[in-house]
């Protein structure tokens, strides 16, 4: 085929959407913010014992490559030049903790998962260094609760119990990273070179970043004990971090020199994909866990009443930096995986849609699924998974019915903290993630929350945030983020269809198995006894 019969769009912007559950590389108009083409590929997930959870980041580089390689012959396909994609984006599941060796290249360790726990006897341990014992002791500057979730304590559990790990630091060849940093150092030069950077919204979710000052803070590394040396440069989430290189697995050797611009966690990307631009414009995702996002503006908001304060979006070096309050639940997508793969009541996730649709309600069975604890707005490790309400009357139908209203509930106690904290209810939700493909969970979100559900047409928010990012950013300059530039999305909308009084008769009962679920785990149980 000649040049010439190529299809004419424009400049194309990529991204990379390295979730918990799987890898895409999307190709976006950067005019039109069109979706193009899309390849993803599903990542596993290692869980060696009761409440580790693990990756390879190696498996997780190969899907990389592998999405872009696949990517890139549906263009040509489509008759679309790959040669005008003009820069890159990269969004990605946050606080997920990847240690490797500059010298070789090489992981150290498994990546360490945002949801893993076994990480809780450290944070004990370093609880009791805290006057009172107080969780929230670092609040006014992370914005975080010392928590199993953020990757502070996940590195100190590295160093503490990997011979390979403390002998890297000690020989000066180590190298820390959120998957973000593992990613763009790796596909920057990786030992030959690569950029070892994250940007502010990453940063600010390791538990080791002041989020006033935008820099490492050297009395939070004194206290977890982490060698500084090890982290990675901290950037604004939009300028040019460094070019692609050629990689030997990526036959087509398309994308070299192509710049990697754009970098958010993924849940900052979807608040910028949904234009939540505004103080007081929010978000909720649905991915492996439910995460909930308003932007607060130029000033960080404390909240009283569970939630997190973040980092929304620094969108170039010279830009202001925004903040978020943000609800995070760790169990969204997850509990329909654990359907799938645990239970094997389903086959695939979209059965589960079915299922729930078949009973229409839960017969009064009520499902809390506390696999990691309950994050927002209780953060409270002690919790584990409950179902109660059965009755010989209960089937899979039911149980599949109550998995969908369990991540209902859970955006509900997010947003009513939220809504106390902002003092100015939400009239609407605007929602992404995958699992918003599901009508039955969008309904029923509607109906629990009393208020309209609002579905972008095109899903891939996250992925959208970043290739903004990376379309904006000083040097390519092919996207803009002005407010009357942006292209209007379409949406589909969800409205309630329930009485107030059932809907809050239901959440009370949810409440009420909330409570029974707490206090269940101990780490003082017997390491080697018959629950473990």
């Amino acid at each position: 085929m000649a040049a010439s019969d190529r299809m004419v769009l424009g400049p194309l912007v990529a991204s990379i959407d390295q979730g918990t559950s799987s890898t895409r590389f999307l190709v976006f108009n950067a005019k039109t913010a069109e979706l193009l083409s899309h390849h993803q590929v599903e990542i596993q997930q290692k869980f060696p014992k009761e409440g580790w959870v693990e990756q390879d980041p190696k498996e997780i580089l190969k899907s990389v490559h592998e999405c872009v390689e696949r990517t890139c012959e549906k263009l040509q396909q489509l008759n679309i030049d790959i040669a005008n994609i003009k820069a890159i984006g990269v969004s990605n599941q946050r606080e997920t903790t990847v240690v490797w060796d500059k010298t070789t290249g090489e992981p150290l360790y498994n990546a360490i998962v945002w949801l893993d726990l076994r990480t809780q006897s450290t944070v004990e341990r370093l609880l009791k260094r805290i006057p009172g014992k107080n969780k929230s002791f670092f609040k006014f500057r992370t914005g975080l609760p010392l928590s199993t979730y953020f990757s502070a304590v996940k590195l100190r559990w590295l160093l503490d119990n990997v011979e390979e790990i403390r002998q890297a630091v000690d020989d000066g060849r180590a190298m820390f990273g959120t998957i973000d940093s593992w990613l763009i150092w790796s596909l920057t030069g990786g030992k030959s070179g690569g950029v070892h950077c994250t940007d502010v919204t990453n940063a600010s979710r390791t538990m080791l970043f002041n989020i006033h000052s935008l820099e490492w803070d050297p009395e939070l590394c004194q206290f977890f004990d982490i060698p500084m040396e090890i982290l990675p440069k901290v950037r604004s989430s939009s300028e040019i971090y460094g070019l692609m290189k050629i990689c030997p697995s990526l036959k087509s050797g398309a994308l070299t020199g192509v710049p990697i611009s754009g970098c958010l966690g993924d849940q900052s990307a979807a608040l910028v994909g949904q234009m939540c631009f505004q103080d007081g414009q929010a978000k909720n995702t649905y991915g492996t866990g439910c995460f909930l996002l308003c932007n607060t503006g130029q000033k960080s908001v404390f909240s009283e009443h569970g939630l997190l304060t973040t980092i929304a979006y620094k969108l170039g070096r010279d830009k202001p930096v925004c903040y978020a309050l943000e609800g995070s639940v760790a169990i969204a997508g997850a509990v329909v995986r654990w359907l799938r793969d645990n239970l094997g009541i389903v086959r695939t996730s979209q059965e589960v849609e079915k299922l729930a649709a078949e009973a229409g309600t839960s017969y009064g069975c009520y499902f809390v699924p506390a696999f990691s604890g309950l994050y927002a707005p209780y953060w409270e490790p002690s919790a584990r998974g409950i179902i109660c309400g059965l009755t010989q009357f209960t089937n899979k139908n039911h149980i599949a019915f109550a998995a969908l209203e369990a991540v209902c509930f859970q955006t509900r106690e997010i947003l009513d903290a939220m809504n106390k904290d902002c003092g100015i209810p939400l009239s609407q939700l605007q929602v992404d993630g995958g699992m918003t493909n599901n009508k039955v969970l969008m309904q029923l979100q509607s109906d629990i929350l009393c208020i309209p559900v609002v579905k972008p047409s095109m899903p891939e928010t996250t992925a959208l945030g970043a290739a903004m990012a990376a379309g904006a950013a000083e040097g390519v300059g092919i996207w803009s983020l002005n407010p009357g530039d942006l292209t209007a999305v379409t949406c589909e909308r969800f409205e309630p269809q329930i009485n107030p009084e059932e809907s809050e008769y239901r959440y009370a009962r949810w409440k009420k198995a909330v409570m029974k679920s707490m206090g269940w785990e101990t780490s003082e149980a017997p390491s080697n006894g018959t629950d473990k």
